[in-house]
Order: structure tokens, then C-alpha cells, then sequence
């Protein structure tokens, strides 16, 4: 290890992360400060990657958890070669950056994923290990190991005290990730306070306690931080490890290293006397000396010599195993692409007539069909598969002693398998699913908006998903959960009404790769729509669920006189109900709102046509987004407060979810 270019490669790290900091008068110092040396350790002497190739399939891993401090890896990306210019380091922050305030997914070449909710990232790596480790044991042969890569985690005190970080080490524990490397930035300081403040858990002796190798380093020795890393990264006994980094918060800057004042912006001010405390220009800032510039420049000669020398492997092992190579094609094409509706369609037999069956229990069929011709697909619950259905039959089950398997158990931690789940979608190799009741989807809440915000192509099983959960009560009868859901940006919500409209939404959820899916799926039997109206097709069902909402039963007249919109359960109580309300009846199933406003005037004109206003909707939920489509003169039936502990049926008819209080409504608009 060359000690002296490397702690002059940390302090220019140090003053391009204050001065980008002190242009914008914004930022988190404290961090890019306090792990310069952690970073000159990976970024200048041993992380796998080639910076001319920043997705190449076998690189070492680096997931910021501590998101705020993103300037640590702008600066470390820049030094060690990869595409971010100086000059994206001067417009840190700055409106079309692409050095925004916390890491972006496919916004800065070598940022793995999305980071700032602070714990998120700790399960994103675990997600990373689980994905590479899942790869390995697909991929590699004895001849040939294209997937050895070692994933690298930075988190602070802050992801440290986040539940999901504890849920997250847990499954790692179980799951003997010995490929996840976990560097805990113990500064002792919080954005508040001192962390003995809250906290006083010896963290070493926790994660041991959850299968973990732990050990504690100075943070600013460069000797003992290489020596950690390397058995870290080199030590394959079954455990992940942690290292516990003690570091000083913002370091070099008098008055704020070591306060709870160096994790803004404040100290960048004395940007001068911090270039002076690590040797730099006093008079020049944005500093990197020809010296580092070289050694970045030989270090990058070397790895793309590696990278090369791993591509001659890699495509011998492709002309080696021609079946192989297409199965890892499919999955990545899978993860970026997604699937067209008439490739995943044809996967999914159509049900036979006359099916009556828990949408999950389709959903299921469905899943499963999609899985034979697509390896890439996997699936993961809180302990829950016996009850989502979403149970890969022929999968088999992913654990320390058989990581080829398919379907993953990740116990009672919702909030970590869905940033589990995230980790695997960035990969990219893999297209995850993740189940759970929908009720306990707002454990997994935070994890999904990043999922919709970065675009992952992620699919939510949610069962069970209304007061028809019956005697369980209002504890596990979700109301408000699918309301909720819909006002994330990006997240495609989808509830259909039986068999063939879960056909379509599991069409919906392959075809996207620019965000997540969420199926929203009943415990309780509903008939097939066909039941209440012959003349619907599979196919209509099916496309019409693609396309968000389509016409369930047209009106015999020239203009429909009545709209009755509906969703899930409730769509065939509509049909029912348009029986008895004339010839003028219009009824309009709409599985998803997010599609459906996705589609051209046009169309949407045509399902609901602005001439009538005599409208209404119901669903077994909050009625507050349904007035975007009943218009003031429309009336709404939903549920606007808590169910209670009875039969389901009775629940739904008691609350107004029944034929006879459509027709009543209807009739009640004159």
C-alpha cells in the first residue's frame, strides 16, 4: 500500500467534497470528511471495477447507505476515474446535476442505487449479496467463476439505529452472506446530539448475536482500515462482517469536527483552514494534484487489464455453456426491458369458464406459468407464501445451503425485504416479487416510494385486500392501505376482478421496467365476471386491464344515461346491479387508475364519455380519489372509516357494499 499517495488522495477528496459544498451553501460534510481514508482504501487500492465499465457484471459492489453524504462518493467516483467530470462536481446540487443532494439511480455513472432514507441502503446491499450470491450458484461452473464479487456497504449511526437495519443484518445472518462487507462510520455523533444520547447498544456484540463477524478499527489509519477490508473481502466463513470505523465527524475543520455541527453545511466556511489542516492550496480550491492524477490513472490502467482479462473468461464460458449464457441474457433483458403483454399472455393459459376463485389464488396460476418460461423471476414474502399463494411450485427455496433457489423466506420484516427486493432489481439480473398482506404494506412503504422514484421494475403481492378479510377485524382490514398506495408517483396499483383480469395484471407487472407494481388480490372467492355478463372475453379482460379501466358492460341505447365504475370485488356487484337499473347502464371496470390515466384523451373519453355525468363509484376503500372520475353531480360508495370483526360478507353488505345500495345510489341521482 503507497500510505503517503493515498492520505494525499484523501485530504483532495476532503477539500473537493467542502468546496463543492461551500459553492452551494448546502450539503452534509461531515461524512466525506470524516471516511476520506475509508475511501482511499476502496476507491484507491482494492474495490473491483473498471470505471470505463461501470456496470460490469462482476464488479465489486458500493452502496452509500448515509445517502447525505454523497459528496464522498462524487469525489471518490471522479478521482478513481470514472464519468463524473469536475465540472459535475462543481454543479453538485445544482437543478439537472448529475451530482444531486443524496445518489440517484442511473443518474451518475458507478451510484448503485438510490440512498437517503437512511437504513435503506444496509438492505440494499443485503439485496446485492442476495442477488450475486444467487448468480453464482446459477452461473458459475468449475471451469469458469464469472460471479465472485464482494459488496461494500458505508452507513453512519443514523442507518445503524433504523429498524430495517437490524431486520436486514438478521436475514444477511441467516442467509450466511459472507459476501456483504458492512462499515459502520462511528463518529458518535447524530444530527441532534451525541449518539449516547440514544443510544447504548454494544453493535459489534448485536450483529455477532445475528451470525455476523464484527471488528473495530481507527477509521483514519489507512493501514488498519486495509487490513479490516481484506479479511473482510477475502474471509468466506459463512458470516458478513462488520467493521466498526471510529472516525472523527468532519475532520479538519476547528469548531466543527467532532460536534453535532459537522454534519451540515455550516463549517464549509473555513474551507481555507481545512485546506491548511490537510495540505492543500489555501488560495485554490477544487484541488487534485498531478501526482494523485497519475496514480488514479495507472490504478485504472490495472483494472481494466483485469476486467479484460475476466471478459476472455467470461466469453469462453458463454461459447462453454450456450444455455447458460441465454438464461442470464433473458433475466437482464427481463430486468431491463420487461416483457410485451402478448409474450406474457401467451405464458398464461386462459382459466376455464365458469372459474370462481380468490384472485391471489389466479394471481398464483398466473405467477407460476410466467415462471416456467422465465428462470429471472423470483419471489420473496414475510412469511407469508402459504397465504399470498405467491409461491414459485417449482422454484425451490434460497438458503445457505441452496442458493440457486428461487423463492426467498425473509420471515416477519416487511420493511427489509422490500429494500431486499429493491437491491435485487438494481442488480439487474433478477426480477423479484415480494408478498405480504395488504394491511402491512405501510411497513414497506418508504421501500416502495424509493422503488417507484428509481424506477426498479419490482412486483407487490398484496393479499387479503379489504374489509372481506371478515373476522380478523379492522386490525388487518385495509381501508385507507390501497388509497395510499395510489398517491405514490410511479407506482402502478392494480386490483382486479377475477380470474382473467388477474391474468392482465400479472401482464401489467412484466411489462414495465421504469417502476414498481402492486397487485392488489382477495382472499375471498369472486365469481368470473362472465357470471353476471357472457359476452366478456378473456381478451377484453385481459387488455382492458392493460389499458387501466375498459367498458364491462356497454348500454343499449345510443348513450349510456348512467356510468357505474368499479374495481376488484366490487365489479361484479356493479354488473349485478346494472340488471336492475335499465337499458342506459353502463358499467365500467377500472383496475387501475394509474394506467388508465396514462391513456390518450381519446380512449378515455370513449370509457367515459363527458355527456354523462350521472355517475357512480364504489369500492370496499376510501371513496377521496374516486371523485376525479364521478364529477360533482356523481355519487361514490366506499368505506371512509374502520370495519370490524364479523364474517366478511357481512362486513361488505353492512357497509354498503352490495347490489341493492348501488341500484338505491343510482336511483338516488334522479
Amino acid at each position: 500500500m503507497n500510505t503517503d499517495i493515498l492520505l494525499k488522495a484523501a485530504n483532495q477528496a476532503r477539500g473537493l467534497a467542502i468546496d463543492a459544498i461551500y459553492d452551494k451553501a448546502s450539503g452534509h460534510m461531515g461524512l466525506p470528511l470524516g471516511c476520506a481514508e475509508i475511501g482511499a482504501v476502496l476507491f484507491g487500492e482494492l474495490l473491483k471495477v473498471n470505471p470505463s465499465e461501470p456496470r460490469w457484471l462482476n464488479r465489486d459492489r458500493f452502496i452509500l447507505s448515509g445517502g447525505h453524504g454523497s459528496m464522498f462518493l462524487y469525489a471518490w467516483l471522479h478521482l478513481s476515474g470514472f464519468d463524473v467530470r469536475m465540472s459535475d462536481i462543481r454543479a453538485f446540487r445544482a437543478k439537472g446535476s448529475r451530482t444531486p443532494g443524496h445518489p440517484e439511480y442511473n443518474c451518475c455513472p458507478g451510484v448503485e442505487c438510490t440512498t437517503g432514507p437512511l437504513g435503506q441502503g444496509i438492505a440494499n446491499a443485503v439485496g446485492f449479496a442476495v442477488s450475486a450470491k444467487h448468480a453464482a450458484a446459477r452461473f458459475n461452473t468449475p471451469e469458469h467463476e464469472i460471479f465472485n464479487q464482494t459488496i461494500y456497504c458505508l452507513a453512519g449511526d443514523g442507518c445503524i439505529q433504523e429498524g430495517i437495519s437490524r431486520e436486514a443484518a438478521a436475514i444477511a445472518g441467516a442467509l450466511k452472506l459472507d459476501n456483504l462487507v458492512l462499515i459502520y462510520d462511528a463518529n458518535g455523533i447524530t444530527l441532534d446530539a451525541p449518539v449516547e444520547m440514544t443510544q447504548v447498544d454494544d453493535i459489534a456484540a448485536c450483529f455477532r448475536a445475528q451470525g455476523w463477524d464484527a471488528c473495530t478499527i481507527d477509521g483514519h489509519d489507512l493501514q488498519q482500515v486495509e487490513d479490516a477490508l481484506n479479511v473482510s473481502r477475502l474471509e468466506r466463513n459463512g458470516r458478513p462482517k462488520l467493521i466498526i470505523a471510529r472516525t472523527v465527524i468532519a475532520k479538519g475543520v476547528p469548531g466543527f469536527e467532532g460536534t453535532t455541527k459537522g454534519h451540515g453545511e455550516g463549517g464549509a466556511k473555513l474551507w481555507q483552514e481545512a485546506h491548511e489542516a490537510w495540505g492543500l492550496p489555501t488560495d485554490e480550491r477544487y484541488y487534485v494534484s498531478d501526482e494523485v492524477r497519475a496514480y488514479m490513472a495507472t490504478l485504472k490502467q490495472q483494472r481494466e487489464a483485469a476486467y479484460a482479462e475476466w471478459k476472455a473468461d467470461y466469453e469462453a464460458w458463454r461459447a462453454a455453456y450456450p444455455d447458460k449464457a441465454a438464461e442470464l441474457d433473458a433475466g437482464i433483458a427481463l430486468e431491463a426491458e420487461g416483457l410485451k403483454p402478448e409474450v406474457s399472455g401467451a405464458m398464461i393459459p386462459l382459466f376455464p369458464a365458469g372459474t370462481k376463485a380468490a384472485t391471489r389464488v389466479s394471481a398464483s396460476k398466473a405467477e407460476n406459468a410466467v415462471a416456467e418460461h422465465c428462470p429471472a423471476l423470483l419471489s420473496t414474502s414475510a412469511d407469508l407464501f402459504s397465504s399470498n399463494k405467491n409461491y414459485l411450485s417449482h422454484g425451490g427455496d434460497f438458503s445457505a445451503d441452496d442458493y440457486a433457489g428461487r423463492n426467498f423466506w425473509f420471515g416477519i420484516r416487511e420493511h427489509a425485504m422490500a429494500a431486499i427486493c429493491n437491491g435485487i432489481a438494481y442488480d439487474g439480473l433478477f426480477r423479484p416479487t415480494a408478498g405480504t398482506f395488504c394491511v402491512f404494506v405501510d411497513y414497506m412503504r418508504a421501500a416502495i416510494r424509493v422503488a417507484a422514484l428509481a424506477k426498479l421494475p419490482v412486483t407487490y403481492v398484496l393479499t387479503h385486500d379489504s374489509v372481506a378479510v371478515g373476522e380478523d377485524g379492522p386490525t388487518h382490514q385495509p381501508v385507507e392501505t390501497v388509497s395510499g398506495l395510489r398517491v405514490i408517483p410511479n407506482l402502478d396499483v392494480v386490483r382486479p376482478a377475477d380470474e382473467e383480469e388477474t391474468a392482465g395484471a400479472w401482464m401489467c407487472a412484466l411489462e414495465r421496467k421504469e417502476g414498481p407494481t402492486a397487485l392488489i388480490l382477495t382472499r375471498q372467492d369472486v365469481p368470473s365476471l362472465t357470471a353476471a355478463a357472457p359476452e366478456l372475453t378473456a381478451e377484453t379482460r385481459r387488455q382492458g386491464t392493460l389499458r387501466g379501466a375498459y367498458i364491462a358492460k356497454r348500454e343499449a341505447t345510443a348513450q349510456p344515461g348512467t356510468i357505474i365504475i368499479a374495481t376488484g370485488s366490487e365489479v361484479y356487484l356493479a354488473l349485478e346491479a346494472a340488471k336492475q337499473l335499465g337499458d342506459d347502464v353502463r358499467v365500467v371496470s377500472m383496475p387501475s387508475m394509474w394506467r388508465f390515466n396514462q391513456q390518450p384523451a381519446a380512449y378515455r373519453d370513449e370509457v367515459l364519455p363527458a355527456s354523462c355525468t350521472r355517475r357512480v363509484a364504489i369500492e370496499a376503500g376510501k371513496t377521496d380519489l374516486w371523485y376525479r372520475y364521478v364529477g360533482p353531480q356523481g355519487a361514490i360508495i366506499g368505506i371512509d372509516g374502520f370495519g370490524f370483526s364479523a364474517p366478511g360478507a357481512q362486513v361488505l353488505s353492512d357497509l354498503g357494499m352490495n347490489v341493492e345500495n348501488i341500484v338505491n345510489t343510482v336511483r338516488s341521482l334522479g
